[in-house]
């Protein structure tokens, strides 16, 4: 996957969390306790917040309120405390699909727990769990099952928006995922959501599973009182037969220019002259931003 931006300074910060890790607490003792973590998955209620499919890669901890590190999972990390502590561990991903970009995701809620820390011993916490934050809104939820989807292909589109075949190995989840085909005839894709969302003052994700063997773009359209401007967010590579999760930051694109007040998604490709039966598939697109105070 490939990204108009690198941020290669969170990928030097995420690195210094690591690094420094055990300086965090001070005091006479050098043996460290030690924390492991097996993996972190997501709970969800699937009428109001979709798919529980998520990529949660890291954990971002804190004990009594002091950042300890961030650590890929899964994860067995040192920790200079002895008793009883406080644990707070917060779910990371990799921002835009991309390994040295990582975060700690905004709408996954805290995992908070009493732990006992013994000098040269390890504390087993297995799979954790986690769901999202209360303040989550959900702009857009589409998994592709209902009578109805919620894109529709442009009047520029010369391939169509299909559905997987209930069954299908080609589905990722349920009866059905979205799917684009193109040939030599129908070379070129676009699909857009179908209604306008506000440009909030609140991070804003996409959050997709996909499958493809053609490069496509992620990008919004964006709406001010007498222009249209539509911007390529991300694209991404071709994943072979693998499903993957990906969250994308709309954030910096959607202020990026003046007067702009409203957005809509935009999925977009043109068939890879090396590839002769481009397929893209797509499942539980999803956009959420934070609720209004």
């Amino acid at each position: 996957m490939t990204i108009r931006r690198s941020a290669p300074y969170l990928f030097i910060a995420f690195a210094l969390v690591l690094i420094t890790s055990c300086e965090k607490f001070k005091g006479d003792q050098t043996i460290p306790a030690y924390i492991s973590i097996d993996s972190i998955y997501l709970t969800t209620s699937p009428s109001t917040q979709g798919s529980a499919s998520a990529s949660i890669v890291d954990a971002w901890i804190y004990i009594d309120d002091n950042l300890i590190g961030a650590f890929q999972l899964p994860a067995r990390f040192p920790v200079l405390a002895r008793g009883t502590h406080n644990l707070k561990i917060l779910p990371g991903i990799k921002l835009n699909g991309i390994a040295a970009t990582r975060m700690i995701y905004p709408f996954f809620a805290a995992i908070d727990q009493s732990v006992e820390l013994t000098e040269d011993e390890t504390t087993l916490l297995g799979v954790q769990k986690t769901n999202y934050l209360s303040s989550t809104m959900f702009n857009l939820i589409e998994g592709f099952e209902g009578i109805s989807i919620v894109f529709d292909t442009t009047i520029r589109s010369e391939a169509s928006l299909l559905l997987t075949e209930p069954g299908s190995p080609l589905t990722f989840e349920g009866n059905h995922s979205g799917m684009v085909a193109m040939d030599t005839v129908n070379q070129f894709f676009e699909c857009v959501n179908d209604k306008d969302f506000d440009i909030p003052f609140a991070p804003v994700f996409v959050e997709m599973n996909f499958r493809t063997n053609n490069v496509f773009v992620v990008g919004v359209y964006l709406y001010g009182p007498t222009t249209i401007q539509q911007v390529p967010i991300i694209y991404l590579n071709p994943t072979g037969d693998e499903w993957k999760k990906i969250y994308i930051n709309l954030t910096n694109s959607l202020n990026a220019y003046t007067g702009m007040q409203k957005f809509r998604i935009f999925i977009s490709a043109i068939q890879t002259a090396s590839v002769s039966e481009a397929l893209i598939l797509f499942d539980n697109i999803k956009v959420v931003t934070r609720k209004s105070e």
